[in-house]
């Protein structure tokens, strides 16, 4: 996250308003920012400051998060004035393009989730397993035959979601490092709007290309499902052109940080890892995911939403028009939820965690990250018992920069 934290009086309140994004402690990079914490504690619904001057609402617990996730009254549409921007490229990226329909209301937002939801059914993404399985033993095996140490960023926590979501997608791997790199921009809270602008513009033009290709020659996958609706007038041109984006960029940026992050956050606690290396029942890797997506929730920079009327939370009223932030990461700690939430616990039972968000606009692609994550997890740490870091963890990156956290490399040993 960002590197100050500055405090600027509230015109209406004359609380201190610590800025947003707040950095993470030295030291502890899974851990959630420690002001955000003493807010959770002392305020858990406050106005913090955004980049542009503007004071949306922080609203923290975890309670409070789900109502809000499920309360139609807010709204997730980006084009509504004063809607609280992660930054000024996000800001021009949604004023300047049509949303995608993880930023539309209901009806329309479920008119079109309802055509991409049936090739995320938990049965049929459990039918990928074996692929998955195939895949990631591949990887593992150009890892173990090549030199030492190496990133595993690069050798296993990228190529893997990306190889699966194009497998999925119909999208050609050999075209990952333009997806790779063009999504990288997408999610940096840095970049410029021109730099936005002309990543989203290159990846949009890809999938309609792609889009296009499908509609001459179909085959079983994904866009050429997406194909078949625009052939049929249930989607635009752009629409599904806007849905193939938003399903590759997604689809690999967020599981290769999970990967990477987790593993390091495994090999730090290595009673936990013995856990999930030594064991043989499915149940039990199954919930060390969970786990360790509450543990972590790298979706680091709150979920955004604008109130269309006033809505009371936490003995707070919200006002039309006020922009919320909803970190789901002191929910995902908050002790009265989960235990001793400071200690990964991997037969905890942390479902209740909000990784995912909430309510309608919870992440679709959720079964095919739990699977891939629960397949990776389970298979490098039992194929390669001996694995270590090979930095010390104040040398190892970490995406503080980005709206999904995680770690730019990590490189490991055996």
């Amino acid at each position: 996250m960002s590197d100050t934290l500055t405090h600027a009086e509230n015109e209406e309140t004359g609380d201190a308003v610590p800025a947003f994004p707040m950095p993470r402690a030295t030291g502890c990079p899974f851990a959630p920012p420690p002001e955000m914490m003493r807010l959770h504690a002392e305020k858990p619904v406050s106005r913090v400051r955004l980049w542009d001057g503007s004071t949306p609402w922080l609203v923290t617990r975890h309670a409070d998060q789900k109502a809000l996730y499920g309360d139609s009254r807010l709204s997730v549409d980006p084009t509504l004035p004063g809607f609280p921007h992660a930054s000024a490229a996000f800001q021009d990226a949604f004023t300047s393009n049509p949303p995608s329909f993880l930023n539309m209301d209901d009806p329309e937002h479920a008119r079109i989730r309802r055509m991409v939801t049936a090739p995320f059914a938990i049965k049929r993404i459990e039918a990928m397993r074996p692929a998955v399985q195939r895949m990631t033993d591949d990887f593992i095996d150009a890892m173990l035959a090549g030199p030492k140490p190496v990133d595993l960023v690069e050798a296993l926590a990228l190529p893997l979601p990306s190889l699966v979501i194009c497998e999925l997608l119909g999208v050609p791997y050999d075209d990952h490092e333009f997806f790779q790199s063009k999504s990288k921009v997408g999610v940096r809270r840095d970049a410029s709007p021109q730099e936005s602008r002309a990543a989203s513009g290159a990846l949009l033009t890809y999938l309609d290309e792609q889009l296009q290709a499908k509609l001459a020659h179909p085959a079983d996958d994904l866009l050429s499902e997406l194909a078949a609706r625009m052939r049929a007038g249930d989607l635009t041109r752009h629409e599904a052109a806007m849905l193939g984006l938003l399903l590759l960029g997604a689809g690999h940026e967020t599981t290769a940080n999970m990967i990477a992050l987790g593993v390091l956050a495994f090999l730090e606690h290595p009673d936990q890892l013995a856990v999930v290396r030594d064991t043989d029942d499915p149940r039990v890797v199954a919930g060390a995911v969970e786990e360790m997506l509450r543990y972590l929730t790298v979706v680091h920079n709150g979920q955004r939403r604008l109130a269309l009327a006033d809505v009371e939370v936490g003995g707070q009223v919200i006002r039309a028009g006020e922009g919320v932030i909803i970190p789901g990461a002191t929910g995902n700690w908050e002790a009265d939820v989960f235990p001793e939430p400071d200690r990964l616990d991997v037969r905890r039972n942390a479902r209740r965690h909000m990784a995912f968000g909430f309510g309608v606009h919870q992440c679709l692609g959720q079964p095919l990250a739990r699977l891939e994550l629960q397949v990776v997890y389970s298979t490098l740490l039992r194929r390669v018992p001996t694995l270590r870091r090979a930095a010390e963890l104040e040398r190892i990156p970490f995406k503080d920069d980005g709206v999904v956290y995680g770690v730019y490399e990590l490189p490991v040993t055996w």
